[in-house]
C-alpha cells in the first residue's frame, strides 16, 4: 500500500474565511500516484476547519453569516475571559471562543475516496479551509493513502 503526505500553508486574510483548496488536493492525489484508495485533507488548528461544499459566493456569504449567528464573535465566552483563564495562554493570545465553537460544529477534516487516480466529487462538491478566528499563517495537510 502506498501512501504520501502533503502539507500547504494558507495566509488567511480574513475571518471567515472560505479558502477553495480542491485544486491543490487534487494535485496531491495525481503527485502521490495512488489509484484506489482515499485521501484525507487535514487542518491542524483547532479555529481553523475543512468542510466539503459548494462554492457559489452567495452561499459562502449565508455559511459566513450562519456561523456568526450561532456562535457570535462578540458573545460572552469563559475563554475570552483572561483575568480568570489559566491554561494554554501565550503572549499574543486573542479572545477567541467563537473560533472554538465554531470548530466544534464543522471539524477537522475530509475524506474522499479515490477510484482510478480521481478524487470523487458529487457535482457542486468543493473542497474548504476555512479560517475562523483571525488572519494569519496556517497549515492543511493532506495523506493519500491505497494502491
Amino acid at each position: 500500500m502506498k501512501h504520501q503526505s502533503f502539507c500547504l500553508r494558507v495566509d488567511t486574510e480574513k475571518a471567515p474565511q472560505f479558502i477553495d483548496i480542491t485544486d491543490w488536493v487534487s494535485q496531491c492525489v495525481a503527485q502521490s500516484e495512488v489509484r484506489n484508495g482515499f485521501a484525507v485533507v487535514y487542518s491542524k488548528h483547532t479555529t481553523a476547519a475543512i468542510k466539503i461544499n459548494e462554492n457559489e459566493p452567495l452561499l459562502l456569504e449565508d455559511m459566513s453569516r450562519f456561523l456568526e449567528r450561532l456562535s457570535p464573535r462578540e458573545g460572552c465566552y469563559a475563554h475570552n475571559d483572561f483575568s480568570i483563564r489559566t491554561v494554554n495562554m501565550t503572549p499574543d493570545e486573542a479572545p477567541n471562543g467563537h473560533a472554538h465553537l465554531q470548530h466544534l460544529l464543522l471539524g477537522t477534516s475530509e475524506t474522499v475516496p479515490v477510484i482510478d487516480g480521481l478524487m470523487q466529487f458529487g457535482r457542486y462538491q468543493s473542497i474548504f479551509f476555512i479560517e475562523l478566528d483571525h488572519p494569519r499563517p496556517r497549515e492543511v495537510m493532506v495523506q493519500v493513502v491505497g494502491e
